[in-house]
């Protein structure tokens, strides 16, 4: 390709996160996420009321110090892990075809920056890669519809492609099973727990193809009037990974975590199969949360120390996290191979 020719430009998307762990940064945070018509799918006027005036003034110092506790001298662990990956990424992409940004849906780097550094270079193309294995309205949904936003903006669009979920890909399903074969190596574990963000059940049914989803066991089995069902992508997810590590299918469960509200969120819940693990007297588990794709509040904190803590508290002797795809040369070598097949 001539020097001087136009590159394709590829956009990393992430969730976001705080600037700092200052309250302050923390509540604005939490004010741009859960403002997100996809996030909280109530109307503006009660979802600005129950953000503005209930969850982010009282949530903002709690979660202020959830953040403290993950926080490295790199800053927060989603951010340098995203750009971890942007830079690997690059190195292994044809410099003279590809351009590489990155961005996070809410807060810094914006992705109207990131979109702002393709287009000044003059990019022929645009591929979206939300950095979320399982498509949902309230995170993938919520990407396309921002970039598609600050899209209409533009006198002139270029070709626009995004990735809306890649839980079959080879090296992404192989990227999972070499983590888990090393952390598999402390102990025999007696379960393996695969914890996957939640949802509300109301935003699985408004995406239900011709009333199929019952939130049950039509999850059993991935196809056509599913395949953008992200309950029944989390226990694909599952299925693939366990048949990689040759898990036997009795010990494998699938649950849900980081449940906000009173409304009822994908089940089962991940608190609820703790206690039942503890009631049947299991001792060892190996927890895998593979709708994280980078180290978080969720893993590191939520399922990493508050897990651990109340399985231990119910008896429970190792409680073991498998770190999150970060910078795994596999997992960059998938995304080098999911921006290539749509050049």
């Amino acid at each position: 390709m001539a020097k001087n020719s136009a590159k394709i430009g590829v956009l990393l998307v992430n969730l976001g996160t705080p600037d700092s762990t200052k309250t302050g940064d923390v509540r604005k945070y939490l004010r741009e996420f859960l403002m997100d018509g996809r996030v909280i799918d109530f109307p503006f006027i009660p979802r600005w009321m129950l953000v503005n005036l209930i969850i982010a003034p009282f949530r903002a110092p709690k979660s202020a110090g959830e953040y403290r506790k993950l926080w490295t001298d790199r800053g927060s662990p989603l951010l340098f892990h995203t750009q971890d990956l942007k830079e690997k990424l690059i190195k292994k992409l044809d410099p003279e075809k590809y351009l590489v940004a990155m961005a996070m849906r809410y807060q810094n780097p914006s992705i109207e920056k990131g979109l702002e550094e393709l287009m000044k270079a003059k990019v022929k193309k645009i591929i979206v890669l939300p950095l979320f294995p399982q498509y949902a309205s309230a995170t993938n949904g919520s990407v396309i519809d921002r970039v598609m936003e600050i899209a209409r903006t533009w006198q002139i669009i270029p070709e626009i492609t995004f990735v809306s979920n890649y839980i079959d890909h080879p090296l992404f399903l192989e990227a999972w099973t070499e983590l888990g074969r090393e952390a598999m190596q402390k102990h025999d574990y007696d379960k393996y727990l695969f914890s996957y963000h939640g949802l509300p059940e109301r935003q699985i049914r408004k995406g239900s193809v011709e009333g199929y989803c019952q939130l049950g066991a039509c999850c059993n089995k991935y196809g056509l009037k599913n395949q953008f069902c992200y309950r029944a992508q989390c226990f694909q997810t599952t299925r693939l990974v366990a048949e990689k590590l040759g898990l036997p299918e009795e010990k494998v469960m699938t649950c849900f975590q980081s449940r906000l509200g009173k409304d009822p969120w994908i089940k089962p819940y991940t608190e609820d199969t703790i206690k039942e693990l503890a009631k049947e007297g299991v001792k060892k588990v190996l927890v895998f949360s593979p709708a994280f794709v980078a180290d978080c509040l969720e893993t590191t904190v939520e399922v990493g120390e508050e897990y651990k803590e109340q399985f231990e508290e119910l008896g429970g002797e190792h409680w073991d996290l498998v770190p999150s795809l970060n910078s795994n040369d596999t997992w960059v070598d998938c995304v080098k191979d999911l921006v290539e097949s749509r050049a």
